[in-house]
Formats: C-alpha cells, structure tokens, sequence
C-alpha cells in the first residue's frame, strides 16, 4: 500500500476513542408513527385471537337472526327485507365495533403502556391514531363478512362494485368519526368494562330508535321526529343510497356532519385528557 493511501486512510478512519460524527437520522413524520402504532393494534389480532371472536360472530348472528326471523313481518319475504336491512346493519356493525377502541385505550391505560408512550418524542396522538388505524381493520373484516353472507342470501347491490366501495369507505369514515367518542370515555373512565357498558348503553337508544331495521312510518310521530335527525338514520339512508346508486350529494353531506362534528370538537379533547393524565 502506498504512503498516500495509508495517509487519507488515517484521516479517514476516527482515532481510538473519538466519537466520529454522523448526521441525525430524521424525526419520524406524524403518519409514520400513527401507521407504527396502527401496526401495534393489527398485531393484537395475533397475540389476543379471541378479539375475533366478537369480531366475526355477531356480524353473522345479527344478519341472520333479523333477516329470517323478522324479514317475512316486515317486507314480505327475508329476501326483500334483505334489500332493505342490509345497508343498516353494516352502519349498526360499526357503530358497535367502534366501542373497542374506547376499551383498547382503557387496557392500555391500565397496563401503563401510554405512560410510556408519553416520554417518547412522537406525535402525540400517534397512539389514538394507531387504535383507529386497528380499528379500520376490524371494521373492514366485519363488513366484508356481513357483505358475503348477504350476497350468498340473496341481497345484490344495485350499484355494483362502485357502490359498494363508496359505501365502505363512507362506513370508515363514520366509524373514525364515533371513534372519538370512545377514546374519551377511555380516558376517562377506570375499566375497560364500565367504558363497554356505557359505550353501549349510549349506543342501543341511537340505533334502534333510527331506520336501522324499520321504515319510521309506524312509528308515532314525536318518534319519527327523533328518527328524522338521528345521525344513525342520515348515514344509513346515505348509506341505502349508496349500494343502490341514488344516493344524492345532500345525502351524503347529512350523513357526514356527525362524523365531522364529533372529529373537530373531540380530538382536542383527546389530547388535553390525555396531556393532563
């Protein structure tokens, strides 16, 4: 080896014990932490398969139950009922579901982790976002199963494909809508099981009391007017619309103000309850 090459190899090269100098990797953006974290909440259905359990089973025992037990009552045949329900019990789905991602946050809280979490150098709602991010997946699962039931049953989306993607993408942006509702009662409350409990005891009233399962015709008339602005009721017609391909963009904008609302007014919640925990 030449002396000029042993020279600039020695300049090269750190001298023992000196720290040689590299450039700071960058800082992870907002969504890459979120999409870690979603990745934390995807591999909970490894760890904890029971999750799916829930998951899987009452999709499939709401489906069935009502189409076959109330479907002759109320349409005629299960088949037509079917046509109707169809579109509402993928927005009841949700709703349900979205209750689990107040329960995650209050699991986690128990165990310690978000304190944790709290004293990394990471966007502060990567963690919330990471449980919605999970949550979109449940969703997903669920509608997908209650779709093919529906379709080996007989119901047939008259807008295609199309309508059907529309349709699931407006279901995730109403359940990352009502999400926000849960991660507050996570936070605020001790166990995973009181946040269940009231999640559903807030929840049975809005759905049922909405054209989730029934025409609101019957129903008397200071009903029909709670049935008229109920959220559950604009996102399930938008929804109805939507399979079938007449859905309007005032549907679609009626259906959205919920999600909208319950977004910009709750996240900062989150993240105060959350700072101040």
């Amino acid at each position: 080896m030449s002396e000029a090459t042993t020279d600039r190899s020695a300049r090269e090269t750190p001298a023992l014990g000196q720290v040689e100098r590299v450039e700071r990797p960058r800082r992870p953006s907002a969504g890459q932490n979120a999409l870690v974290f979603g990745w934390r909440a995807v591999l909970k259905f490894v760890h904890v398969p029971e999750q799916l359990f829930d998951l899987i089973t009452t999709p499939i025992m709401f489906t069935l139950l009502f189409t076959f037990v109330f479907g002759g009552a109320l349409a005629g045949t299960p088949q037509d009922y079917l046509q109707f329900f169809l579109p509402g019990i993928l927005v009841q789905t949700v709703t349900f579901n979205a209750v689990y991602s107040g329960m995650g946050l209050s699991t986690d809280l128990e165990k310690g982790l978000f304190d944790r979490f709290r004293s990394l150098p990471i966007w502060p709602l990567a963690p919330f976002a990471g449980l919605m991010v999970g949550d979109i997946l449940r969703h997903l699962i669920a509608g997908l199963i209650i779709l093919t039931i529906g379709l080996v049953l007989g119901y047939r989306p008259e807008a295609g494909v199309p309508g059907v993607v529309a349709a699931f993408s407006l279901l995730i942006v109403i359940a990352l809508g009502f999400g926000w509702i849960f991660l507050v009662l996570g936070l605020l409350v001790r166990t995973p099981m009181t946040v269940m409990t009231l999640g559903f005891s807030f929840l049975f009233p809005l759905v049922f009391a909405s054209n989730v399962m029934v025409q609101p015709d019957t129903m008397p008339g200071w009903l029909q007017t709670i049935v008229a602005v109920n959220p559950v009721s604009l996102i399930t017609t938008a929804m109805r619309g939507l399979m079938a391909g007449s859905a309007s963009w005032g549907d679609l904008a009626l259906a959205l103000i919920a999600p909208a609302v319950l977004t910009v007014t709750l996240a900062p919640v989150v993240l105060a309850l959350y700072r101040r925990r």
